[in-house]
């Protein structure tokens, strides 16, 4: 099949070392504001850090694949992960 063919010859690590740093997760450096409590006015730092809170990402070559097959299969976001489910060629195309 050509998807096969394709997935085979695609430079995934190539693609997946390219993309991996804009899909890190980045520190953010926070808001400080004022606050009292009962002991004064203290700085406080809000929204810094390393959130850890969501699911874990997925992999990039099956976000590159599903890309790929919607656009080349003119599909809608819900239909080509409906079709990708069904269909062991793509799910072989995107590494799985």
């Amino acid at each position: 099949h050509p998807l096969a063919v394709l997935g085979r010859r695609m430079p995934w690590s190539e693609i997946e070392a390219s993309l991996a740093p804009l899909f890190a997760r980045k520190a953010r450096m926070g808001k400080s504001r004022e606050d009292a409590d009962m002991f004064g006015p203290t700085l406080v730092v809000a929204a810094g850090g390393v959130s850890r809170a969501g699911r874990p990402r997925l992999p990039i070559r099956l976000m590159v694949s599903l890309l790929y097959l919607k656009h080349a299969f003119n599909e809608s976001d819900e239909s080509v992960v409906e079709r990708w489910s069904e269909n062991v060629v793509w799910q072989l195309f995107s590494g799985m």
